[in-house]
């Protein structure tokens, strides 16, 4: 599957944005919650950001064969 540059643009803003949201709410989280609350929420942020660069991967390399294709 073919992507345009405008998709690979998506996706390469997806992930940086996935990235910063994630980072953002791990340094937001508020003391006193019991130990499981910062397990589950660690968890949940390794797994995104994980997922971030894998679209990010995507997206690059979506990127670079776009412009190929065209010539740059």
């Amino acid at each position: 599957m073919k992507m345009t540059r405008r998709v690979a643009a998506f996706l390469l803003a997806l992930a940086a944005f996935m990235v910063f949201e994630w980072i953002n709410l791990g340094f937001n989280l508020a003391d006193g919650h019991p130990t499981a609350f910062y397990v589950v929420h660690g968890i949940l942020i390794a797994v995104n950001l994980i997922l971030a660069l894998v679209v990010a991967a995507l997206g690059w390399r979506a990127w670079r064969a776009a412009g190929r294709q065209r010539g740059i």
